[in-house]
């Protein structure tokens, strides 16, 4: 099928949606989880990036005490959200990594500065996607799953469950081990990896429009969202 073009003649971006399921508010808070999760302040204690599972702990806890403490956030003020991602986030984070799976070996036929123009894309459109559910941070508490795990280990999966109003909703991360510590580059929420559930909406922008297509969709995909016009 060919691609939708509006009336100027430019690509028509379709809904994109977290791997196509319908229920999409119950993706929301843990959506966010993954960037919010680790973008608060981390001065008042000591974050370990050389343990997985301390480093989920201790940040999530700084940050889900942020969010409950300003107001801005709570809005859904999307220029306080992308501040804190962008100056906390990285630490913590490989969204690159996360982006070169989604695309797969289509990543290698992007030029460097294609990749570093959709990895922003990507990174901005969660961002302004999800960045609402922030305003429903209220009580939610997190437990953790007794974390497994070998010395020599250089990919695991930190599982949590979050309690929201008693529902519970699975969250695990997955850290891989760097020079510097652990990084994390992918969520499973409800049986969902994040990196799988965009695969495919990916792949088919790129089969149709190629590289520079998926970069034109996710560059108006967030200008419809900033703009308040997207559905």
């Amino acid at each position: 099928m060919p691609p939708e073009l509006d009336s100027g003649g430019a690509l028509k971006p379709k809904p994109f949606t977290f791997a196509g399921f319908a229920m999409k508010k119950l993706f929301l808070l843990p959506l966010v989880a993954m960037f919010v999760a680790f973008c608060g302040s981390v001065s008042a204690q000591t974050v370990d990036a050389n343990a997985p599972d301390q480093l989920i702990k201790t940040v999530t806890q700084q940050v889900l005490d942020e969010i409950k403490s300003d107001q801005k956030i709570q809005a859904g003020d999307i220029n306080k959200i992308t501040e804190l991602v962008n100056q906390k986030i990285l630490p913590y984070t490989d969204f690159t990594r996360t982006t070169r799976l989604v695309m797969g070996r289509n990543w290698n036929s992007a030029t460097p500065e294609q990749q570093k123009q959709i990895v922003e894309q990507f990174k901005m459109l969660l961002i302004r996607t999800y960045s609402g559910a922030l305003a429903q941070v209220r009580n939610q508490t997190v437990q953790y799953k007794p974390f497994r795990a070998s010395p020599d280990d250089t990919d695991v999966v930190v599982r949590s469950v979050v309690m929201n109003n008693g529902s519970p909703v699975e969250l695990d991360y997955r850290l891989y081990k760097t020079a510097q510590g652990w990084r994390v580059y992918d969520i499973n929420v409800l049986g969902a990896w994040l990196i799988q559930a965009y695969q495919q909406q990916f792949n088919e922008q790129i089969s149709q429009n190629g590289v520079a297509g998926l970069l034109q969709f996710l560059t108006q995909r967030n200008q419809q969202l900033a703009s308040g016009k997207a559905s």
